[in-house]
């Protein structure tokens, strides 16, 4: 390349930079990055994980990636504490309702995948599957009130210090572990293993969390620069939490359109792991946090609709549109108390 041709490029990087740049091109790599990353998983599914193992232990690293990013950016920012906390709050309540709340009520009547199957894999198998996929469910609520009760438990001197973020991290690591010697479990009981197809997938997911990682980087950049009345500093905890869970969102939409009840749910209380406890603790070994006075509200509406969705799924195996409703409702309520704070 002679000096002219790399003249000529050098300029035509200048041009189109201001465009790469822009909050909307920004937000639809996001986007679309999140979409190539979670869109891997239906073919992981078949390569040694399976049902609730990839909602607990696959799609939050990659739906929760984002988060995961905003945490190491906001530990280069004045006050990144209250925006990490904001962050996680958004994102666990909506993902527990809101999204769990919608696909109640547009899918809570449609009966579960593997319960279509009767003739091909017998009724007692089809069943049995059922109350397997049931009890994983109910396992993954009852680790999101552990971490969000321990949470809830060191935060009480309104502080999470270094030592804090130890035992959230701990928390969160022990729970993944569990899961990694089921799956090993579950391919010796089927006497298969893991395919090698999928470095191949793991290679796509590191370009697009490459891409995740400079979108999210230059949208903090900013929106904490940028001079309108609507984006503010002081909101970007709370607008970055909404934007993070929009892939997670449609996805769940689409396996609840599936009757795949077990991975909605089980994507959406494992994507909140991710923040609480995981981003919270790591942002608390680098900084120490002070508690917002929204906190206790969060947790609050965290464990009740963690509640809702426990009792439904024990009774019913599903959540039924009503619930929905409830779901609904309890998002109005966090968003009319917490920006109105």
């Amino acid at each position: 390349m002679d000096s002219t041709e790399l003249s000529d490029l050098t300029e035509l990087i200048q041009l189109i930079k201001p465009y790469l740049a822009h909050p909307a091109t920004l937000l639809t790599g996001f986007v679309l990055a999140s979409f190539v990353m979670i869109w891997r998983l239906q073919s992981v599914e078949n390569k040694g994980f399976e049902g609730t193992i990839v909602g607990t232990l696959i799609m939050p690293y990659c739906s929760g990636f984002a988060n995961l990013v905003f945490v190491y950016v906001m530990n280069h920012t004045k006050g990144g504490g209250k925006a990490v906390i904001e962050n996680c709050l958004v994102n666990n309540v909506t993902n527990l309702t809101l999204i769990l709340g919608l696909a109640a009520l547009f899918y809570g009547a449609s009966p579960p995948a593997k319960a279509e199957n009767k003739k091909e894999k017998g009724k007692s198998q089809s069943t049995d599957q059922l109350r397997l996929y049931r009890l994983d469910m109910l396992l993954t609520l009852v680790a999101m009130f552990l971490f969000t009760g321990a949470t809830w438990a060191l935060a009480k001197d309104h502080v999470l210090d270094f030592y804090d973020g130890l035992v959230l991290i701990g928390l969160f690591l022990f729970w993944q572990v569990l899961h990694v010697f089921e799956v090993m479990k579950n391919n010796v009981r089927k006497n298969q293993s893991f395919r090698w197809s999928i470095i191949f997938d793991l290679l796509v997911i590191g370009v697009c969390a490459y891409v995740v990682y400079l979108s999210v980087d230059y949208l903090v950049q900013w929106a904490t620069t940028a001079k309108n009345p609507y984006i503010k500093p002081s909101n970007l905890g709370w607008i970055s939490g909404v934007i993070m869970v929009v892939p997670n969102a449609l996805l769940a939409l689409y396996y609840a359109h599936a009757g795949r009840q077990d991975i909605v749910v089980s994507s959406q209380v494992g994507d909140g792991h991710i923040c609480i406890p995981m981003c919270i603790g790591l942002f608390a070994l680098l900084h120490n946090i002070a508690i917002p006075h929204f906190f206790q509200l969060g947790v609050w509406i965290i464990l009740g609709a963690g509640a809702l969705n426990f009792l439904s799924i024990a009774i019913w195996g599903r959540l039924p549109r009503v619930a929905g409703l409830l779901l609904l409702g309890g998002y109005g309520v966090f968003l009319y108390k917490g920006l109105g704070s």
